[in-house]
């Protein structure tokens, strides 16, 4: 499984630098020099095209990365790459022996029942959105029911179950 560590902006100057949105804890590590940065940009509709980037420097400005690659070295390279994204496989990272951290990938496929022990379904994945993440749980039946993730109704987390305490209603098909 992929996961996304920054994604191109726009550009910053005539050099081809690329100001990049980080997506990750380790900014140092993913853009080190001499990393190689598997980046994926759209074509289209559902269709990619992946290539290998040499990370040639990488500052921060105001805020915000600024990386030079090597295969980038003027303005108009550097904006066609807009939008790219950059991946590294999930099997690279780990959150550790701590059982209260974990990556979301780590928690896809974990069983999800009630506090009383009724199977749910399993998840899917967890959603991030503005006002609050959710996690997104297959049931046995085939319906997808999003569930805040909050400690009032998800009180224990763990890589391979998760129980919720639902309030009424929360599970209800209608």
């Amino acid at each position: 499984m992929d996961l996304v560590v920054g994604r191109v902006a726009k550009t910053h100057g005539v050099r081809g630098e690329l100001v990049v949105d980080v997506r990750t804890d380790e900014p140092g590590e993913r853009f080190a020099v001499g990393r190689v940065l598997r980046g994926r940009k759209s074509t289209g509709k559902n269709t990619f095209v992946e290539n290998n980037y040499t990370v040639s420097a990488a500052r921060n400005h105001s805020g915000r990365l600024l990386l030079t690659v090597a295969e980038v070295n003027d303005r108009d390279t550097a904006t066609e790459m807009r939008g790219t994204l950059f991946l590294i496989d999930s099997a690279e990272v780990s959150s550790g022996d701590d059982p209260d951290e974990f990556y979301d990938h780590e928690l896809q496929g974990a069983v999800v029942r009630t506090v009383s022990g009724v199977e749910v379904g399993v998840l899917a994945d967890v959603v991030h959105m503005p006002g609050g993440d959710l996690l997104s749980v297959k049931t046995a039946d085939g319906r997808d029911i999003l569930i805040p993730f909050v400690t009032e109704i998800v009180p224990t987390v763990g890589r391979d179950v998760i129980e919720i305490d639902p309030p009424d209603g929360l599970l209800d098909p209608e």
